[in-house]
């Protein structure tokens, strides 16, 4: 006798799944792979689906009866269906209390089974919807954002401009008189060693020559 194997409908639990990513596997490259892309059918939580089908499918392509017309206003019949529940869960009670082994207690159930499923299935339809106006707040989102990222780029840059001009202004203006005074001092500057030369020779006295030749001779 061969041993069935048992394969369980749900992903591993976190943690479980956090140590097949440990740094020696990681380094080793023993890591899962990502699962590769479904392109036929498949199985999710006992029901089969396929890769074509719609993102919403119709309830007769479900084998269920549809209680509503196919021209229809999603707000009148979510109405309609919630006192219809509303209805038959207080029938149900009813049953309950007087035969709660009456065959109507099951048909009863049957039919609030079949009026969540049509309430389910009208709230699903608007999951699209609501997936655009969600992307539709996210790029809104994004670009309130961008714009007040440039809107400060532009106030700093505008105020290191202004720091700049401010900087340049301050800055004085060359002028003829300046730099001919600029030229005749760098042509006529003596070196370090003749002015040395210059201030001991011609910037003595004569009685500071004679305390030197006298301090000389002792």
């Amino acid at each position: 006798m061969s041993e069935t194997a048992q394969v369980s409908s749900l992903p591993l639990p976190p943690m479980q799944y956090v140590t097949l990513f440990s740094e020696e596997n990681t380094k080793r490259g023993r890591t899962p792979r990502p699962p590769p892309p479904i392109t036929d059918n498949y199985s999710m939580f006992g029901s089969p689906f396929n890769t074509d089908d719609a993102v919403i499918r119709p309830l007769e392509s479900q084998n269920i009866r549809r209680l509503y017309p196919n021209n229809y206003d999603h707000r009148r019949e979510l109405k309609k269906l919630n006192h219809s529940i509303t209805a038959s869960f207080l029938d149900l009670v009813d049953i309950c209390i007087r035969n709660p082994e009456s065959e109507a207690r099951a048909t009863k159930i049957d039919d609030l089974t079949l009026l969540f499923i049509h309430m389910h299935h009208l709230v699903n339809e608007f999951r699209p919807h609501q997936a655009r106006e969600t992307l539709r707040v996210m790029l809104e989102q994004q670009k309130r954002q961008r714009l007040e990222i440039a809107e400060r780029f532009r106030r700093h840059f505008d105020k290191a401009w202004e720091l700049v001009q401010q900087a340049i202004s301050t800055i004085p203006e060359p002028t003829e008189s300046n730099i001919k005074l600029l030229i005749d001092i760098e042509r006529v500057q003596p070196s370090e060693g003749n002015s040395n030369n210059q201030a001991c020779g011609n910037g003595c006295a004569e009685e500071d020559r004679v305390l030197c030749q006298i301090i000389d001779l002792l």
